[in-house]
């Protein structure tokens, strides 16, 4: 019993400074050897020998020498950022796209299927499809496939509770797929997806307190706090286009009445303003779409630039309510930095404006020090993001990156 109980810690303490020195490498490299054991703390000894196991494996190359004054020069080891590579997919949207990033997150490799409303096992088929053409064009070992999924994600478990959309319940979608193709596959949040690419290749990079509130056509928030994500239990953390705002308002797709997505997601606000073209004929937006079915959100931002007051009211009206729940959400959990990102952000600056007002005028927080409320650094291809944070997500399960 003895004996067992040591060489399973033996095993565990070499995996932990496997993962402490290569994160070292990937966060601080080119690096020399005696910097990594002085940030570490652990013996030279050992630090040798674990660079010696990552070299072995690829990961890791030894890349000259740091000139000095006195001595021997010490070697300097980095990452090769190509020695693995991961499949990401981003399941959000009308089309599942798909991509081969490499351990810095770069995109080397996408494709897409439309989804054409395929809901149950027939979405499920789209998925392996998609995964099965990304195959042949990976040109590196396979460390494994991450997805960013909509809906209420179970990481504990590594599944999807619920996606609504694709009709998917308590679907064990990373157990499937590591039986279909033998590789392992981790499962996050689309929002906390897009938080996790933030965090390892933004330039928000290891930034240890923040949220990222994602305002698209859904929304939804990703909280990270002392730099573990808050997740939950499998009960939705993070759900924020689905708390009520207010009372006995419009049906929401959830089945409840007027959620916050019915007054500020991008669907609410082109749904607005269609009403808006319908009943005024002096509408700027009739010079913009050719009929109020074809505004977009698009659409209403140029109008919004050009000034046009009903839909300037219109997007005051989506600051409040965004201010409003972002206000509560640093009541909680107290972050000194909220990002944004999605299609309802091109409103651009003025909308970030009128949502830092609503937060300092509605929160203590707010009143004492102003919260940074910016754009997410990533934010200019979403899909593009969602896939580095799933990507992020499985080489912080398999490398240790970051926990």
């Amino acid at each position: 019993m003895h004996t067992g109980t040591g060489k399973a810690t033996h095993a565990q303490t070499r995996r932990h400074n496997n993962r402490l020195v290569l994160k070292m490498v990937y966060d601080q490299g080119p690096i020399s050897r005696a910097e990594i054991a002085r940030s570490t703390n652990l013996t030279a000894t050992t630090v040798s020998t674990v660079i010696s196991k990552l070299i072995a494996d690829g990961l890791v190359e030894e890349i000259g020498s740091l000139a000095t004054e006195r001595g021997k020069p010490p070697t300097l080891v980095s990452l090769v950022k190509d020695a693995r590579h991961v499949i990401a997919l981003d399941l959000s949207r009308h089309e599942f796209q798909g991509a081969i990033l490499n351990l810095r997150g770069e995109i080397q490799q996408r494709q897409s299927l439309p989804v054409a409303g395929s809901t149950g096992d027939e979405a499920v088929t789209l998925v392996l499809t998609l995964i099965e053409s990304l195959l042949p064009h990976a040109h590196s070992p396979l460390l494994g496939i991450g997805i960013g999924a909509p809906g209420i994600i179970d990481l504990n478990h590594n599944l999807i509770r619920r996606a609504a959309n694709l009709g998917w319940e308590n679907l064990a979608l990373g157990e499937k797929l590591t039986e279909h193709f033998g590789l392992q596959a981790q499962i996050v949040n689309d929002n906390q997806a897009v938080l996790l690419a933030e965090f390892l290749f933004g330039n928000y990079k290891h930034t240890a307190d923040m949220v990222v509130v994602r305002i698209g056509n859904g929304i939804g928030a990703g909280v990270l706090a002392n730099g573990q994500l808050l997740h939950g239990n499998g009960t939705g953390a993070g759900e924020i286009g689905h708390v009520v705002v207010v009372k006995d308002g419009e049906p929401c797709r959830c089945g409840g009445h007027g959620c916050l997505e019915t007054v500020a997601s991008s669907r609410a606000i082109v749904k607005q303003a269609q009403a808006i073209a319908r009943q005024n004929h002096t509408s700027s937006l009739h010079a913009l779409a050719p009929a109020p079915e074809a505004i977009t959100i698009q659409t209403v931002i140029q109008a919004f630039q050009a000034g046009d007051p009903e839909i300037q009211a219109l997007v005051a009206k989506v600051a409040y309510y965004l201010g409003l729940m972002i206000a509560h959400l640093l009541a909680v959990v107290g972050m000194p930095r909220v990002l944004l990102c999605g299609s309802v952000t091109g409103f651009g600056e003025p909308l970030l404006a009128a949502i830092r007002h609503e937060v300092a005028q509605l929160t203590l927080v707010g009143r004492i020090n102003e919260p940074h409320i910016a754009m997410a650094s990533l934010a200019t291809d979403l899909s593009n993001q969602i896939m580095m944070g799933a990507a992020a997500t499985l080489l912080a399960h398999e490398l240790g990156l970051f926990l």
